[in-house]
């Protein structure tokens, strides 16, 4: 059996940094919240590749004696609690006692830091060890800088993500922590180069202006609710302005950001029917809660908290988000948003149009049955139980078949598919009995939304409207395809700016955009600049352009093929946002073109273009047959 012993200070601390440091974003994480407890109303963070190579926060505290660094960075030192009371009241946002002495033991740190009346102090640790120590000038406060992190770990950086994620994760971070304390100017900069400065004037919309973007701001609504145990108050944004994941709904406990599912379901409830399937808000949400409520000695990271009074402090969400939405004429109403199902029609009208209606259904294959006296495997019936892949079978359990090989040769003999309908819209099977079916209409009237037509007898009911759609909607999605897109120019260049996630995401993306004739030019300051507009965008350009890049952002996963789907879809929607009245010649056209259409009978969301009453339907209409 193995002797037990006591392990050393500096593999303490490696275990320790592994349970803490995960990545550069839980130094950054540390390392802040360490200067806001110090009571820092300015902090400065700047990194430099992704943060692994170097770290630095500067902040305006209070600072540490001289005489106290080294405690600074022993484990289990802390200035933030005293007793087993103070760590179920918890007022401050670090208390473990863990942060630095984890980031030293798996990196090169120097910190130099001074008191409001003392001689400034500069001290080097390396791997968990103090190299250096002495007087530098500085003024009150405290610098960290955090160079070659995992430098003697190197297993730890196989689990990194790729250079962007990481630079990413530490963008989210400190954009989270700026929410929670809108009265601390925090600034963030990759390499000198800002990506984040927020004014710190204690004004949270300012702040989430900054963060993400004034249009966002204005489209956020303020939140107040209160009780005996909490207080609650923040933004939310308006129904219309959603994301597609949870990632921006913000809970903020005494200013620590946590993760909770069930206060953010209920921000969720709060807004009733107004929000659509697997789209979610933009929300900051504050609460103040006595520390003796909150346990928040859950896990290392104190992003997961145990709290007292959970499913009240729910509720209480959930009523200031609907007092909120109720205020600002966004009553939620249940009833607006039912609706019929789609595909009961379509449902139909397919099964009027196949003439081979055949059954489809599949033979049950008996399956053999399997007796306990036979043997899983023995070395007398090897061969019985296992299949040469290589060796063509004739019998029920074959893998490759005899004529196997020849039906490959016959495959790749094929001419490939016609390479320019690769780019055009992808109709599934279940539409392919309906596309290029429709017969040649003959125009015949309309009523005040319907278009008449006949054929052969049967008589067709068109919706103008869906029909025009239809018909935009593949013209936009040809000019998007061509070749070389026609481009409008801008007497005045459009400015859009963004928050900082958000533009380095569409900042990754450019060259994509620029497919469909949409280029964007960085302007700096987390803002594009765009001097020309495709044709094919109709209305007001800088609206169209915001809505086309907020779909991208709104993508869980980002498939171009249907996001501009999704945006010509909507263009053509916005083009035609009406019935008009038609003339016969006019009638006649659409209808002509309409039978020219990949799928003439919905246009792009789906809405039915066209209904058919055949003769036989009609005569059961009149009782003919009777």
């Amino acid at each position: 059996m193995a002797k037990i012993h006591e392990l050393s200070e500096n593999l303490s601390n490696q275990i320790a940094a592994g349970e803490v440091i995960e990545r550069p974003a839980s130094v950054v994480k540390e390392l802040v919240e360490n200067s806001i407890d110090a009571g820092a109303s300015r902090i400065r963070v700047d990194f430099v590749d992704s943060g692994l190579k170097q770290i630095v926060v500067q902040d305006n505290g209070s600072g540490i004696a001289k005489d106290q660094i080294d405690l600074a960075f022993t484990r289990h030192a802390t200035s933030k609690i005293n007793n087993e009371h103070d760590l179920f009241n918890v007022a401050t946002l670090g208390f473990r006692g863990e942060a630095l002495a984890s980031i030293a033991a798996v990196a090169h740190i120097e910190i130099l830091t001074n008191t409001a009346n003392g001689i400034g102090s500069r001290a080097v640790f390396s791997g968990g060890s103090k190299l250096t120590q002495e007087d530098g000038a500085s003024a009150q406060g405290t610098k960290i800088t955090v160079k070659d992190l995992f430098f003697n770990t190197p297993a730890r950086l196989k689990y990194l993500r790729s250079p962007r994620t990481e630079m990413v994760k530490i963008v989210d971070i400190i954009n989270r922590i700026a929410l929670g304390y809108p009265q601390i100017a925090l600034t963030l900069s990759n390499k000198g180069k800002v990506l984040l400065r927020t004014p710190g004037n204690g004004k949270l919309p300012q702040t989430v202006a900054t963060v993400y973007g004034r249009h966002i701001a204005e489209k956020m609504v303020a939140i107040k609710n209160d009780d005996s145990d909490f207080q609650v108050a923040g933004l939310i944004s308006k129904p219309e302005l959603t994301r597609s994941t949870r990632n921006f709904i913000s809970i903020l406990l005494n200013g620590r950001y946590i993760r909770n599912f069930k206060l953010a379901t209920a921000v969720m409830d709060g807004y009733g029917s107004k929000l659509t399937a697997k789209h979610y808000p933009i929300a900051i949400i504050s609460i103040k809660v006595d520390p003796l409520l909150v346990d928040v000695n859950v896990h290392p990271t104190k992003q997961e908290v145990r709290l007292s009074k959970e499913k009240e402090l729910g509720r209480l969400i959930t009523s200031a988000v609907s007092a909120a939405l109720i205020d600002k004429g966004q009553e939620i109403d249940a009833l607006a948003n039912l609706e019929q199902p789609k595909d009961t029609l379509v449902d139909q009208l397919q099964f009027n149009l196949n003439k081979n209606v055949v059954n489809t259904k599949r033979e049950v294959e008996p399956v053999p049955e399997v007796h306990e006296s036979a043997p899983a495997f023995s070395e007398s019936n090897t061969t019985n139980h296992y299949v040469d892949l290589t060796k063509p079978r004739s019998d029920s359990r074959y893998v490759i078949t005899p004529t196997w090989r020849e039906n490959v040769q016959k495959q790749i003999a094929l001419t490939p598919f016609n390479q320019t309908k690769s780019q055009t819209e992808v109709i599934s099977a279940g539409d392919a009995t309906l596309a290029n079916n429709l017969p040649e209409l003959t125009f015949v009237g309309q009523t005040d939304l319907y278009l008449l037509a006949q054929s052969k007898g049967d008589l067709f009911l068109v919706d103008q409207v869906a029909a025009r759609r239809r018909l935009a909607f593949e013209r936009i999605k040809k000019a998007m395809n061509a070749t070389k897109i026609t481009q409008q120019g801008l007497l005045t260049p459009i400015v859009l700016e963004f928050g900082n996630l958000d533009f380095l995401q569409i900042k990754d993306k450019l060259a994509e955009f620029k497919k469909i004739g949409i280029y964007l030019e960085n302007f700096g300051q987390d803002s594009f600049i765009v001097r020309s507009y495709p044709t094919w965008i109709k209305g007001d350009t800088e609206e169209s352009l915001r809505l086309i890049l907020a779909d991208y952002l709104d993508q869980a996963k980002t498939d171009f093929s249907h996001l501009f789907n999704d945006i010509a879809a909507k263009q053509a929607k916005k083009e035609v946002s009406g019935r008009i009245k038609l003339s016969a010649g006019e009638a006649s056209e659409l209808l002509a073109d309409l039978r020219q259409c990949l799928d003439p009978y919905r246009d792009a969301e789906g809405h039915l273009t066209l209904v058919k009453l055949s003769q036989t339907d009609l005569r059961k209409m009149f009782k003919k047959d009777e």
